[in-house]
């Protein structure tokens, strides 16, 4: 073969090496706890050791891999957000789903290589008589339909992180009949150990450390090892920011520890650079912090702008504040100005949302609804009962969409400024 030929193999091998270490990685984040039957489990497998590698040196995040998972350890940049909850484990059922989920993974740790439904909801309904339980006020009998629907969300979470597979029944059939339908699941008790994500356990805390309240709790379970160096203090300094450039939308300058801000004064832009070439990112670098913005829209469960009734309001909720702040920066608003605004904007663009949003009242659900997300996207700030616009959301601005020669109206479309 020609040196020539030779090197032109040399670069497409290399480029694709590149281009399957960046789907692995992305996979990773986007499901930390990656089943073998995922796609791209066989890439974690074929990259595992340059993915090992670059996540210790730049999150210090542990990967581990056997026959049956990938699991990503990854520790978050910041324990005070409450918006990062399993979805469908958010709002008023956050802590009757949270509860059940525990004792869903403690019923089947014990339970044979398959299990039914019912037989898994008759185990749960023993263990929900702990007297603890009861005197936090948790309830559960499986009676009523919402409890039967939680039971099976619980068990949904469980397939899609591959602790559970399914082998015959309809678990919908189930929420609707109870004891009349069931539904048999194999138990993957590997991938079901490797679900808690913490590097130590809860139950151990609560005995070894009884005096701590709450917030103490979740630091201790995800408390490490630092070196009291010069060098230790730089490489918590880079995972702390790498973590939160990776998992949240935005960081701002004002956010990080003096000592954070003074790694980041020489090594923002060389940081950011690493971490959006190995995936596939575009660095925003800004006065007031940075980001890593997806092109593809693929590594957040928040996107902006989306599709629907809700995501459009929350557009126009976006526009509407973004130029208050402009006018009077630093104004704060009340979720009741942002629902009358919404009624207002009902009149102009109604006619494209679902018919439940336009009837008298929905103003309110939705605000709440595009306030919830603005904050989840860290482009609000909330106080007390009133909500502030953060930096980034001046990002955000309409523009008139062409109809390729169709003069027929059509809403605003976002477009980042």
């Amino acid at each position: 073969m020609a040196t020539e030929d030779r090197n032109a193999l040399d670069d497409i091998l290399a480029r694709q090496r590149a281009a399957e270490f960046e789907q692995a990685l992305r996979a990773l984040l986007m499901q930390p706890l990656l089943p073998a039957s995922h796609a791209a489990y066989a890439l974690v497998r074929r990259h595992l050791p340059a993915l090992r590698e670059w996540l210790m040196r730049e999150t210090g995040w542990v990967l581990l891999l056997d026959r049956e998972c990938a699991r990503l350890y990854k520790r978050p940049g910041a324990l005070d957000d409450a918006t990062r909850g399993a979805a469908g484990f958010d709002g008023a059922l956050a802590r009757e789903r949270y509860v059940l989920l525990c004792l869903v993974c403690a019923v089947l740790e014990r339970a044979e290589p398959q299990i039914t439904l019912q037989v898994l909801g008759e185990r749960v309904l023993e263990a929900a008589l702990d007297e603890e339980l009861a005197a936090q006020g948790f309830r559960f009998t499986l009676e009523a339909a919402r409890e039967r629907r939680d039971l099976v969300h619980v068990c949904r979470y469980l397939l899609q992180h591959g602790a559970l597979s399914l082998v015959a029944g309809d678990d919908g059939r189930y929420v609707e009949r109870g004891s009349e339908a069931d539904v048999l699941y194999d138990v993957h008790r590997r991938v079901l150990a490797a679900l808690p994500g913490s590097s130590r356990g809860a139950s151990w805390l609560a005995t070894a450390q009884p005096q701590l309240d709450f917030e103490g709790r979740l630091a201790a379970m995800v408390e490490e090892f630092s070196a009291d160096s010069e060098q230790g203090r730089r490489d918590e300094a880079r995972h702390r920011i790498a973590r939160c450039l990776l998992d949240d939308p935005v960081v701002y300058h004002d956010e990080l520890a003096q000592h954070e801000r003074d790694y980041l004064a020489s090594q923002r832009g060389p940081m950011s650079a690493r971490l959006a070439d190995a995936l596939g990112l575009v660095a925003e670098l800004r006065a007031e912090g940075l980001a890593l913005v997806d092109p593809d829209s693929e590594l957040t469960d928040v996107r902006m702008p989306a599709v629907g009734t809700e995501a459009h309001a929350t557009l126009l909720v976006a526009e509407y504040l973004a130029k208050a702040e402009r006018e009077t920066p630093g104004r704060l608003h009340t979720q009741m100005e942002l629902a009358a605004f919404l009624r207002a904007a009902a009149d102009r663009h109604g006619q494209y949302w679902n018919k439940a949003a336009r009837e008298p009242g929905a103003e309110s659900g939705l605000a709440e609804q595009a306030v919830n997300r603005l904050v989840a996207l860290k482009l609000l700030r909330r106080h007390d009962d009133r909500v502030r616009a953060r930096p980034a959301l001046l990002r955000y601005g309409f523009v008139e969409p062409q109809l390729g020669g169709s003069d027929a109206a059509a809403p605003k479309q976002a477009a980042l400024l």
